[in-house]
């Protein structure tokens, strides 16, 4: 979506990018136990829809064409937080796992472990998309595709472990 987009104006979206996925993501991981109690769902049920919905998402990083035409060509600052946070970065597939780790977490220690590993994470995440420009010229486009395709298969495997988990779980 950034494609010739001048540098600085990529580093202010990474920021606003990254400063969304860290307030969704948060409120996702303290509050998704809750949001499982109002509606109902089991862990085991919604480990087994997020990981099909994840294998999605490794399915589409796999066959994206990463050379196509942005399909927005208006001012990008504006899509900050939809649909670069969300659903781009934060999709159903990390809402779903973040619901899953949330809802895992039973006492102050693990909710501060699991913010903590998540705040690290997105923060890389963040520094990722901050230096973009300079990884992409550094790696090329082909490296960006391999990049892309290796994660997809990362994602599927951890789609995978999530489904067989919630299945496991499930008929136990």
């Amino acid at each position: 979506m950034t494609k010739g987009i001048d540098e600085s104006d990529k580093k202010r979206l990474a920021v606003k990018v990254t400063l969304a996925i860290s307030i969704t993501c948060l409120i996702i991981l303290f509050f998704g136990k809750y949001i499982f109690e109002l509606f109902g769902i089991t862990l085991d049920a919604f480990r087994i829809g997020a990981g099909a919905l994840l294998f999605l998402t490794a399915v589409d990083l796999v066959q994206k064409d990463i050379n196509a035409e942005p399909t927005c060509k208006a001012d990008i600052l504006k899509h900050a937080v939809v649909p670069l946070a969300i659903p781009v970065t934060v999709g159903p597939g990390t809402v779903g796992a973040l619901m899953v780790m949330g809802a895992d977490m039973d006492g102050f220690e693990d909710l501060i472990l699991g913010s903590s590993a998540l705040l690290v994470a997105i923060f890389s995440i963040g520094l990722l998309l901050y230096l973009s420009g300079h990884i992409e010229r550094l790696i090329g486009r082909t490296g960006l595709v391999v990049f892309s395709k290796v994660t997809g298969l990362v994602l599927s495997a951890l789609s995978a472990q999530l489904i067989f988990t919630g299945i496991k779980n499930f008929l136990h």
